[in-house]
């Protein structure tokens, strides 16, 4: 059995690993279980009954949540002409064509989300060996591929997350900071919840969500009751 710290094993105390805990529960909890010494972020984890190899089956998008996360992000847009104007005054990090995609190239990743209109889509599929595995290349799917380029930028500095099924059929993200407090996360967490819920693929037989964590960056993980949702 893994070594967990003395401080980890004392926020785990407050966890009944046999119960699942309502949404108002759990939040509470996670404040409680909090033990770094920084505003540590919350994470949620849905094991879902899917199966990602099957194209029907793989669960992508994006939303923004009603709190935001809390945490800010660096905005990269890939566009030219006006777009570049519009990019700038939507709060955009870094704005440019061609320069840009060569200094990433070149290792150049101070940035956390690439948004480009779908005419710089050929330039940047030739960095998918390098934007890929990063989870960086724009898609539709998640509204990163767009001519409104103003409104892209301006979800994500509102709190955008994007959510994908990895292959193993779960899906982990952030919904604030423990500093939100049990009402916020709560709101965060069912704005989610609803859209996982309603993406459940037709093909999906019984149990559709198996299992759903919440836990504080580093803290012990907390059950939720999904059917008291």
């Amino acid at each position: 059995m893994a070594k967990v710290g003395k401080k980890y094993a004392e926020a785990a105390k407050k966890v009944d690993q046999t119960k699942s805990y309502s949404v108002a529960e759990a939040m509470n909890l996670v404040k409680e279980t909090s033990y770094v010494n920084f505003d540590a972020s919350v994470e949620v984890s849905f094991r879902l009954n899917v199966d990602p190899r099957h194209a029907d089956q793989q669960i992508r998008g994006a939303m923004v949540l009603p709190h935001g996360t809390g945490k800010s992000q660096k905005v990269l847009v890939v566009a030219q002409g006006p777009k570049e104007q519009e990019a700038t005054e939507a709060g955009a990090d870094y704005v440019g064509g061609k320069e840009l995609l060569e200094k990433i190239q070149k290792g150049w990743f101070d940035f956390d989300v690439i948004i480009a209109t779908p005419n710089m889509m050929g330039e940047l599929g030739k960095l998918g060996r390098i934007l890929g595995p990063k989870g960086l290349m724009p898609n539709p799917k998640t509204g990163t591929v767009t001519m409104d380029v103003a409104k892209a930028v301006e979800d994500v500095k509102k709190g955008k997350i994007e959510y994908r099924v990895d292959k193993e059929g779960n899906i982990n993200l952030m919904i604030g900071k423990v500093s939100f407090g049990e009402e916020k996360l709560a709101e965060n967490f069912k704005a989610i919840y609803d859209v996982i819920l309603r993406a459940r693929p037709a093909a999906v037989k019984g149990v559709y969500m198996k299992n759903v964590v919440v836990s504080a960056c580093m803290g012990p993980a907390i059950k939720l009751d999904v059917a008291s949702i």
